[in-house]
């Protein structure tokens, strides 16, 4: 799992790469932190190229997702998998986040 981030004007781009899994999480909370420091931000995670997310990856966007509410910011996520969206669907996030 990797997790690119680009900066452009007020906006924040996560570009996540693999399986979110419970493995990957671990070093997620960890890359994920110019994401957190930026909450004030609008912040898209581009997922086209995420193939999977666990419960603990859902965890970690939840954290992020209450950063950005905290410090005024937003998250718009894109490109989710059928199959990915479908794990937001049945935890019931699919209504706490912004999909494009």
């Amino acid at each position: 799992m990797t997790l690119e981030i680009l900066e452009k004007d007020n906006q924040i781009t996560g570009v996540l790469d693999g399986r979110l899994d419970t493995a990957a999480s671990q070093q997620f909370s960890i890359d994920m932190e110019p994401l957190m420091n930026n909450a004030d931000k609008h912040i898209v995670l581009d997922c086209n190229k995420l193939s999977f997310i666990s419960s603990s990856g859902l965890r970690l966007f939840l954290s992020l997702r209450k950063a950005t509410i905290a410090k005024g910011g937003d998250i718009t996520i894109t490109g989710v998998s059928p199959d990915v969206k479908q794990v937001f669907a049945i935890t019931g996030f699919y209504s706490l986040f912004n999909f494009k």
